[in-house]
């Protein structure tokens, strides 16, 4: 039975390039995935192509193919990722300049894209289902709204010869899901495969963190090897079995529970996993270590996709203002509860209306609330006040205030900062799949 190699370079935008690197270079892959795009990252995207038709796309993209495509090139190996964020094509194209650049020849480079329904949302009615209206309801501050696609376009491009897919907005699974479809043959309603090829794809789209990341609890999960943490290869048969390992030597470890930890990571209900290529569902699926570093995983399931992409809005919700500032020594405490007094009776004073705020004292009550500190004396604390606001003007007195705590607060304060940001929500709608055109566009070097 046949099995290919599939290989994680990414779990987010901003992701560790070296452990990549490595799984080209040692890794005996067939394909490297890059799954760097986050909700609210395209939205963010979409407004950089509106300041320059030219960018839009992951600012990682040109560091990680310098270091992986002459590699990728000469081993066969195929790259597939969603670095084109809000603009695949020129991400394709900036590819094939670098590719130029690296004296590559014969190189494909697909560019899918289709995930853009802006339009679509805003001439339809489409409800929110994280909060209340709809998108009609926020006029001129939409700001983007792109569809999750399956992996159809990424086979397509596959099918056409591609050795790199850049891709915008697709499901994080359908970037590991298509390699399957593709090498396999699996068919678009075989719903029991595909469910199979969705948990691959699931417990790979965020890179270290099955291999020991966002796992290590010293004392009671310990993994060695961190600081150069392996990233996870799924070696996968035909008949959708998986095998999760990493490359002999690299850091961190692949266990049973650090598979569990991924396999419920983010899922809502493990029975009705909801993708746009299949429902999966994971509720009977086995875990078993069978080897150091080599875990198998089985027993995935899927029901017929729905009708609908879930769609992602961004779009200009408020400010906010935020400013910090530390307090060191005998009486930390104390004078940190000044300070935050003081900033909200200034707060006041002034006029800011603030529409949902905090003011935390970190090292004190910042994340679990006064009452579990009760009886402890920090010797430092550093106070934090953070409010949103209409309007950036407001946004920005909040962090002017506590800077003035350096001479109009209490004893000792230093170390302050000081920011104003505008906010960029993300919301979902569900639109009919008959409203999205999923395209793929070929490049050659």
């Amino acid at each position: 039975m046949r099995t290919i190699r599939i290989g994680s370079g990414a779990g987010y935008s901003g992701d560790r390039i070296e452990p990549a690197i490595e799984l080209a270079e040692k890794g005996d892959i067939q394909y490297l995935g890059f799954e760097c795009l986050a909700e609210r990252t395209i939205a963010l995207a979409q407004q950089e192509k509106m300041k320059n038709p030219e960018s839009g796309y992951d600012p990682l993209l040109e560091r990680r193919m310098r270091a992986v495509l002459a590699i990728c090139k000469a081993k066969g190996i195929k790259i597939i990722t969603n670095m084109g964020a809000a603009n695949p094509e020129a991400a394709a194209k900036k590819t094939v300049k670098i590719a130029k650049e690296l004296g590559i020849k014969n190189l494909k480079i697909a560019a899918v894209a289709g995930d853009d329904v802006l339009e679509v949302c805003k001439q339809g009615n489409f409800s929110f289902l994280e909060i209340e209206g709809s998108v009609a309801d926020l006029g001129n501050r939409v700001l983007s709204a792109n569809a999750y696609l399956g992996a159809e376009p990424i086979v397509r491009a596959l099918q056409a010869g591609a050795d790199v897919v850049i891709t915008g907005r697709v499901g994080d699974p359908a970037l590991f899901l298509a390699p399957l479809i593709h090498e396999f043959g699996w068919a678009s309603d075989d719903w029991d495969m595909l469910g199979r090829g969705a948990l691959v794809g699931h417990l790979l789209e965020c890179a270290g963190q099955i291999t020991g990341g966002y796992f290590a609890d010293p004392g009671f999960k310990d993994v060695d090897g961190l600081a150069r943490l392996g990233f996870p290869i799924g070696e996968v048969s035909e008949d959708g079995s998986l095998v999760i390992t990493k490359v002999e030597g690299s850091g961190g470890a692949v266990t049973e529970a650090t598979c569990k930890e991924q396999l419920l990571y983010e899922v809502h209900d493990p029975a009705n996993y909801i993708q746009p290529d299949v429902v999966a569902d994971f509720s009977k699926v086995t875990v078993r270590q069978i080897g150091p570093d080599r875990v198998s995983i089985s027993g995935a399931t899927g029901r017929p996709a729905t009708a609908t992409f879930k769609t992602s809005v961004g779009y200009i919700d408020s400010y906010i203002g935020e400013g910090q500032m530390s307090y060191a020594g005998p009486g930390a405490l104390p004078r940190a509860k000044l300070a935050l007094d003081i900033v909200r009776q200034r707060l006041e004073l002034c006029g800011v209306q603030l529409s949902e705020s905090r003011f935390d004292m970190i090292g004190s009550n910042a994340l679990h609330g006064g009452e579990l500190s009760e009886g402890h004396d920090p010797y430092e604390v550093r106070i934090r006040a953070v409010g949103r606001t209409n309007s950036l003007a407001e946004a920005v007195l909040i962090g002017n205030e506590v800077e003035t705590l350096y001479t109009n607060g209490p004893a000792g304060g230093g170390g302050a900062f000081k920011s104003a940001r505008e906010v960029i929500a993300v919301a979902s709608v569900l639109v009919p799949k008959e409203l999205a055109s999923p395209t793929m566009q070929l490049f050659e070097v």
